[in-house]
């Protein structure tokens, strides 16, 4: 695991999506696993400027965490919708090669489906994470078991609450969703964790420097062996950093 402390959130991004980048130039066909919310976004604008100035990212694949059971693909909120957004759109992505969970009528079927698309496709080269103020990654909860696949998992009234400032009111927030579970994400190669603000400071040294647990699904990472994490002043609390910095980004 290598930790990089940086002053703002623009900076960890351009740092993650510098990863991104070596491992596409390297294998240009990568799989790459990515989050929603709003600890990637300063990863996908940065790796827009990276496309800009002539990264190809024609040949990889990407896979989604994770997707709400009840809303059609097109509502707004939906997280093909907001990958079409954050991710597809400024990137000039084929939007067939980004894929997301696709709960339909069987969610349960869906999430078996998902999880063999993973696997067919080689698994993640790279895992993008967030994580959630009670150390959640995707929407595995405290408690989740750590070996377990893609699943249907209940949203917790946290969670809900949390993510009620994208929709009209917290009724309209959806009770269930398809995500990644946690032996998923732990199969990764290699991941990429991106955590910024004050709020994420103890999740954040729960995960990377508490005991190793299902009580903080984000302490997983400490048993991967590839692990880049590029953490803000807030949230890196009393985590100090092991890596250097990237000469891009300096």
């Amino acid at each position: 695991m290598t930790t990089h402390v940086v002053p703002d959130a623009r900076t960890a991004g351009s740092l993650v999506a510098e990863r991104i980048a070596r491992l596409v130039r390297a294998v240009p066909a990568a799989v790459i696993g990515v989050a929603t919310g709003s600890s990637p976004l300063p990863v996908y604008r940065a790796l827009a400027d990276l496309v800009d100035g002539g990264l190809d990212l024609s040949r990889v694949t990407w896979f989604a965490l994770d997707e709400y059971v009840g809303l059609p693909p097109e509502h707004p909120e939906s997280y093909r919708s907001v990958l079409d957004r954050e991710l597809v759109a400024p990137l000039g992505l084929d939007r067939l090669r980004v894929h997301v969970p696709e709960p339909g009528s069987d969610p349960y079927a869906a999430a078996a489906a998902y999880e063999a698309d993973i696997v067919r496709a080689g698994g993640i080269d790279l895992q993008l994470l967030g994580i959630g103020g009670n150390g959640h990654l995707g929407f595995n909860e405290p408690g989740t078991p750590f070996g377990i696949p893609t699943h249907v998992a209940e949203l917790t009234h946290a969670t809900r609450r949390d993510n009620a400032r994208f929709f009209p009111s917290l009724l309209e927030v959806p009770t269930l969703c398809v995500t990644q579970g946690l032996g998923t994400i732990g199969r990764a190669r290699a991941h990429a964790l991106i955590a910024t603000g004050e709020a994420k400071a103890a999740a954040v040294a729960a995960a990377l420097t508490g005991p190793v647990g299902p009580e903080c699904p984000g302490s997983l990472l400490q048993r991967c062996p590839d692990v880049f994490v590029a953490l803000d002043d807030a949230a890196a609390g009393g985590v100090e950093p092991t890596g250097q910095e990237i000469d891009a980004v300096r």
